[in-house]
């Protein structure tokens, strides 16, 4: 359903995209470049505070591909992203089960019991697969047995792909007719569907849905 939606979003984009006159991206990353080092931290500060809440991470990756390019958009989001993680990571940590009581419990114990089971490797197929919510997974792990090292290199390596994806697509997205803007669309449709059959090959959206309670 997540990756539906997603896809309309996309199509709308590549439709006004190609009928609006929007600004070409270098004059976008000019603007940008003119901010300097502190409109890099600025972003990434935003983009590590939205990791604790339920806002999208696949919108700030297009967005830091738009802003910087392909390669340090990728790199700007996946260090920023991996900072939020694990402020998200502590923050559960701090605060104990009963702060989440009424955020999403079901799911959350649900991530438990997967991420507890495979460590390090669970912690990447999750940070792959779309349908869980950046935000969540944190609380999730946070909430969890798994190690600080392991949640941290899981996210780290996990996030890569989309991250590369993503900023691709808002990198080219002012060309929505130029062959690398359809191949990045392309990335993310292979990484979605990728990822989905790896993690019921792994047993990640069974134990998910096996261990789910009504709500």
């Amino acid at each position: 359903m997540k990756l539906a939606i997603l896809a309309a979003v996309m199509v709308a984009g590549v439709v006004v995209a190609a009928t609006v006159d929007i600004p070409d991206s270098t004059t976008i990353r000019d603007s940008v470049s003119a901010a300097g080092v502190p409109g890099v931290l600025a972003f990434m500060l935003i983009l590590a505070a939205l990791t604790l809440t339920p806002f999208p991470m696949s919108v700030l990756t297009v967005a830091g591909g738009l802003m910087f390019g392909l390669v340090p958009g990728a790199l700007i989001v996946i260090v920023a992203a991996t900072f939020g993680a694990w402020a998200g990571y502590w923050l559960a940590r701090s605060l104990g089960r009963a702060s989440f009581a009424q955020i999403s419990w079901s799911r959350i114990v649900a991530l438990n019991a997967v991420l507890e089971r495979r460590g390090m490797s669970s912690m990447m197929v999750v940070r792959l697969i779309p349908v869980f919510p950046f935000g969540l997974v944190n609380y999730a792990a946070g909430l969890s047995s798994v190690r600080q090292r392991d949640y941290l290199v899981g996210t780290a390596i996990g996030i890569v792909p989309g991250a590369i994806a993503y900023s691709a697509v808002g990198a080219y997205g002012t060309s929505p007719l130029s062959w690398p803007f359809v191949a990045a669309i392309a990335a993310v449709v292979v990484i979605g569907g990728g990822s989905a059959v790896l993690a019921r090959r792994l047993g990640v959206t069974g134990s998910i849905r096996g261990n789910q309670t009504p709500v």
